[in-house]
C-alpha cells in the first residue's frame, strides 16, 4: 500500500507555534453539550438493552439468530464505550463528576475499569509517536534495529505477538477479560485506578449472580459471551488502525512533537456514515489527538468545516485491512513495514 499524501508539518514551524495554531482552529469545537450527550446515551443505552433482550429471547427460536443478533448490539457497545472514552477526556458532559459517573457506569458494561483506563489511555495520548516512551497504552511495537538486535526467543515471541490472530484473537481476551480484573502495570501507589478496578470487578461479580438467580448462568453466557468477545475485536482493531499505518509518526523524544503526532501519526478511518454513527466519529482520529478535548458529537462538524484536516492519512476499509501485515517501524524509511520487506529496509 502506497503512502496516503497527507499533511505534513514543516520542519521549520516551531512546536509552539503550531500548537497556536491548531487550539486556535479547534477551539469552537471543544465545548460539551450536556442535551446532546444526554440524549445520545439514553437513546444508545435503550437500543442496547432492547438489541440485549432480543438476543435472550431469541435463544428458543435459533442460537444462529442469537448470533446474528449479536452484530447490532456489538456496534451498540461500541458507541457507549466511545461515549465511555470521551468521559475520559472530560468531553462529553461540561461536568467531572458526570463524566465520572457515567463513565464508571459502562465501564461496566465494556468490562473496562473507568478510572484505571483514563489514567493509562492519557498516558497514550502524551506519549504516541514517541520512540522512547512506549509504555502504557499502546499496542507494542518495536523498530528495526530492535528487532534485528533480539534473540531467536525474542524474534519468536515478537512475531507472535504481532500475528493478526493473536493480536486481534486472544488479545481481546486477554484485555478485557483477564488483565482488566487485575492490571499489573498500575502501580499501587495509583489508590482511585484500583478503587476503580476493584468496584468493576464487583459490580461485574454482582450481574453475574443476578443472572444466575433471575435468567440463568448458561442462559446470560450465550448471549454475553459472543458480544464480549466481538466487541473487543472491534476495539481492539480501531484502536490498531488508528496508529498502525504505513506512514504513520515516530520519532525519538528529542526529534517528537505532539502536534506533528497526531495529525501525521492519527489517521482519518474513512468509513460510511452509519459506521462512523455507530463508532462514535473514533474514526476522526487524527482531530482526536490533536484536541481531545473535542467530543464526539462535534467531530464531524470539525472536520467538515477546517479544511486543513483534510490533508491527512486517509483510510478506507479495504485500505485498513492491509495494515494488518505491517509489524516493524523503519527509521531509514520512516515507515512501518512487514516483517518480508526486512531484506530490503536498513541493511
Amino acid at each position: 500500500m502506497k503512502p496516503t499524501e497527507h499533511l505534513k508539518v514543516p520542519e521549520a514551524i516551531k512546536p509552539v507555534e503550531m500548537s497556536r495554531f491548531w487550539n486556535g482552529r479547534l477551539a469552537p469545537y471543544m465545548g460539551s453539550d450536556n442535551r446532546k450527550a444526554a440524549l445520545q446515551f439514553v437513546t444508545t443505552f435503550a437500543m442496547f438493552a432492547a438489541s440485549w433482550a432480543l438476543m435472550y429471547f431469541s435463544i428458543r427460536v435459533s442460537y444462529l439468530l442469537t448470533l446474528a443478533l449479536a452484530v447490532p448490539t456489538v456496534f451498540l457497545l461500541t458507541r457507549l464505550f466511545i461515549f465511555q472514552h470521551d468521559c475520559g477526556h472530560g468531553s462529553f458532559f461540561s461536568k467531572r463528576r458526570w463524566n465520572s459517573l457515567l463513565g464508571s457506569f459502562i465501564g461496566l458494561l465494556t468490562l473496562t475499569p473507568y478510572h484505571y483506563w483514563r489514567r493509562t489511555h492519557a498516558v497514550h495520548h502524551a506519549t504516541s509517536g514517541d520512540l522512547d516512551r512506549r509504555t502504557l497504552g499502546d499496542v507494542e511495537m518495536i523498530t528495526v534495529a530492535e528487532y534485528r538486535a533480539l534473540n531467536f526467543w525474542g524474534r519468536l515471541r515478537y512475531r507472535a505477538y504481532r500475528n493478526p490472530l493473536v493480536l486481534f484473537g486472544l488479545g481481546p481476551v486477554w484485555v478485557f477479560v483477564i488483565k482488566h480484573r487485575l492490571p499489573l502495570d498500575a502501580p499501587l501507589k495509583w489508590r482511585a485506578e484500583w478503587w476503580s478496578v476493584i468496584t468493576t470487578n464487583v459490580a461485574i461479580a454482582g450481574v453475574v449472580t443476578l443472572a444466575h438467580f433471575t435468567i440463568g448462568i448458561k442462559a446470560f453466557l450465550m448471549v454475553q459471551l459472543p458480544i464480549t468477545l466481538l466487541a473487543g475485536i472491534l476495539g481492539i482493531w480501531l484502536f490498531y488502525i488508528q496508529h498502525q499505518f504505513e506512514d504513520t509518526y515516530w520519532r525519538e523524544h528529542e526529534e517528537w512533537d505532539f502536534c506533528r503526532a497526531g495529525i501525521e501519526g492519527s489517521s482519518f478511518y474513512d468509513l460510511p456514515n452509519w459506521l462512523h454513527w455507530f463508532t462514535g466519529n473514533i474514526g476522526y482520529h487524527h482531530i482526536h489527538h490533536l484536541a481531545s478535548r473535542i467530543p464526539n458529537y462535534n467531530l464531524q462538524r470539525c472536520f467538515r468545516e477546517v479544511e486543513e484536516l483534510h490533508r491527512v492519512t486517509r483510510l478506507s476499509i479495504l485500505q485498513s485491512l492491509k495494515c494488518a501485515r505491517l509489524h516493524l517501524w523503519d527509521e531509514a524509511s520512516e515507515r512501518l513495514i512487514a516483517f518480508k520487506d526486512l531484506r530490503t529496509h536498513s541493511n
